[in-house]
């Protein structure tokens, strides 16, 4: 719902930026002739050549606080493991493209809320900081389960030119679980960090780290090189990526969250594996999903809205705590 103090503008800028993360599997499988890794690398090279500039200018007006927090260890500690995390988000979610259709491969990797209910399950008795997870969060969990085992029934069915397979499935989940790490530590760093000065070392980071794990591992790596981007062949897909999925998409996403509810931006993200099945059937070809993805896929994008709005629920009421008196 739009407030007074809520700019049009806003509204307008997250359609775009939900639609700009949601185009990004099909523009993966799109260019599935690189290999994955390297694919995921490239991508990555190119986020950070479109953010350095945005970093640059947020890194030399910091006030002296920042830049005393910028300067620690800890905070480049941080910075790697959040790098390490997106590097093999990246890695796992983009080989679970070749492996498996469009539409599983966005449902298991945008679980990543039912990533965080299950950790903080496990974390709660041991960790007095995380809390338990409140009984709706628990529900949506549970539900989030029967929807992911719904479309594994689906298994060895074909949509386009992809096949579902479990594997494949399995390789996004280990996407959603890597983004948690992610997630969690650009909340530790973001409360006083602007997002260029986090965004930009984190993404370059991840980017370096691909490039050996695709040297080791995928032999066409030779084919390609570590900058095939630069291939007219290929330099328009991958800009695409760079700045329409991961500039606009994410750095969007973050700007809206400045005018609206967490919650808002939330829910419309939870809509990516639609809009990016859309994508996929309209521009690429990507076909038409099983009967039971269709009914699957909706009861896991209904648990996953349920733990959403749970958790910011949760939120809310633990800062309404915390802001009365005792």
């Amino acid at each position: 719902m739009m407030t007074a103090q809520t700019p049009r503008w806003v509204w307008g800028l997250l359609a775009a930026a939900v639609v700009g993360v949601s185009s990004a599997g099909a523009l993966f499988q799109h260019v599935d002739a690189v290999p994955p890794l390297l694919r995921a690398s490239w991508r990555l090279q190119l986020t950070s050549i479109v953010l350095f500039p945005f970093f640059y200018r947020q890194w030399s007006s910091m006030d002296e606080a920042t830049s005393a927090g910028y300067r620690e260890r800890r905070t480049w500690a941080l910075l790697f493991a959040s790098g390490v995390a997106l590097a093999a988000h990246f890695g796992t979610w983009v080989a679970s493209l070749d492996m498996t259709t469009l539409t599983h491969s966005l449902l298991f990797v945008t679980a990543h809320p039912l990533v965080i209910v299950v950790g903080m399950l496990m974390l709660a008795p041991f960790v007095a900081a995380v809390r338990a997870p409140q009984r709706l969060e628990s529900v949506g969990a549970l539900i989030c389960f029967a929807g992911a085992g719904i479309t594994l029934l689906d298994a060895g069915s074909a949509q386009g030119d992809q096949t579902v397979t479990v594997v494949g499935d399995a390789l996004a989940f280990s996407g959603a679980v890597f983004v948690v790490g992610y997630i969690v530590v650009g909340r530790i760093l973001r409360t006083w960090m602007p997002i260029f000065l986090y965004a930009f070392p984190v993404t370059l980071i991840a980017s370096v780290l691909l490039l050996p794990a695709s040297m080791l591992m995928e032999k066409d790596f030779g084919t390609f090189g570590s900058f095939g981007w630069t291939d007219p062949a290929y330099f328009g897909w991958f800009l695409l990526l760079a700045c329409v999925a991961g500039f606009l998409g994410h750095t969007g996403l973050n700007t809206c969250l400045r005018y609206i509810s967490p919650l808002v931006v939330s829910v419309a993200v939870t809509l990516e594996p639609v809009l990016g099945s859309l994508i996929g059937w309209l521009f690429f070809g990507a076909g038409v999903p099983g009967q039971w993805t269709w009914v699957g896929g909706a009861v896991l994008l209904a648990g996953l809205m349920t733990v959403v709005v749970a958790a910011e629920q949760a939120s809310l009421a633990e800062a309404n705590n915390e802001s009365t008196p005792v």
